[in-house]
């Protein structure tokens, strides 16, 4: 077992004091599980991968799913100290900024941002005045580093595969895995966009699930598996091992990398990828305005 997970382990294994209260909002226009996790004693918050609404039509953007936790937060009396991204999202926009300027907080998401940055600065065509060191963020996190909301321990994992920058966050007894896994019945994340690798995937994913069996696993997404009518967000490892469809105690890594290399190429590219990569590889902020005073999202031909 390597030194992260043996920490992070440990702090489950200790965590019976130390439950983190944790609120779900879930977006069904982007099938995006966001979280409020608080600790019970100070009161002290982490706010987990929030969404700024876009209609990608008419180019709009809108705060109801972030005014949203911003209620919560208030009504529970919460000092939020985090705002915590698992990694640079395909599929919404961060309303981190936002969230930051109403509730305060420092944003965090892994130093592998960089790696990011550079790959899609490059894609955009992005200027030098694009930083691409990390600078949007308030704290770049690597694997195994430790922090606290309030008197909760918290560690982080690097689980590269879906992109190169992807964390969990190991928060007193739970875990928020971002996209490596969904719901047993739905299976796993796909590893095909720039900087992905199914293989690195399958031994990020077999890392988790080397966490204690009752860990509770709070997911990014759900998509409703075939057969099942509601949206779900909530596992455990040990329903992980022995239920995920596509990586359970018995599939080996040849055999799900042949499985995630076939699923991906049939798979569309995510609706708001452009908009979203654009928007959160700079923090969740926005591209300044130009000289007309309007701000402009591009849209690469023929490139992805």
């Amino acid at each position: 077992m390597d030194e992260a997970i043996r920490r992070a382990a440990q702090q489950i294994s200790e965590a019976r004091k130390g439950v983190p209260q944790i609120r779900s909002f879930f977006d069904e226009a982007t099938n995006t599980a966001s979280y409020v996790v608080h600790d019970p004693e100070t009161h002290h918050a982490a706010i987990i991968d929030s969404v700024l609404d876009y209609d990608a039509a008419a180019g709009r953007t809108a705060f109801g799913s972030a005014d949203a936790i911003i209620a919560y937060v208030r009504e529970q009396g919460l000092k939020v100290e985090w705002l915590l991204e698992t990694h640079a999202h395909a599929d919404h926009l961060s309303a981190a900024p936002y969230l930051q300027e109403k509730l305060g907080g420092e944003l965090a998401i892994g130093k592998a941002i960089l790696t990011v940055q550079a790959t899609f600065g490059k894609l955009f065509n992005e200027g030098t005045e694009f930083a691409r060191d990390g600078s949007q963020f308030d704290h770049l996190f690597e694997d195994g580093d430790q922090f606290t909301i309030g008197n909760l321990k918290a560690t982080v994992l690097h689980v590269p595969g879906h992109t190169p920058a992807d964390l969990a966050y190991v928060i007193g007894d739970a875990t928020f895995t971002g996209d490596t896994l969904f719901m047993p019945d739905y299976g796993t994340a796909r590893a095909d966009f720039p900087g992905g690798d199914a293989r690195t995937l399958y031994r990020s994913i077999r890392r988790l699930l080397t966490l204690p069996a009752a860990t509770r696993l709070f997911l990014c997404h759900d998509y409703k598996a075939p057969g099942r009518d509601d949206y779900r967000w909530e596992t455990t490892v040990a329903e992980q091992r022995a239920g995920n469809v596509h990586v359970h105690d018995g599939i080996d890594e040849e055999g799900f990398v042949a499985m995630r290399e076939a699923r991906d190429a049939t798979l569309e590219m995510p609706k708001l990828i452009l908009p979203s990569i654009q928007v959160n590889m700079r923090g969740g902020h926005l591209p300044e305005p130009e000289g007309n005073g309007t701000r402009y999202l591009k849209i690469p031909l023929d490139a992805l």
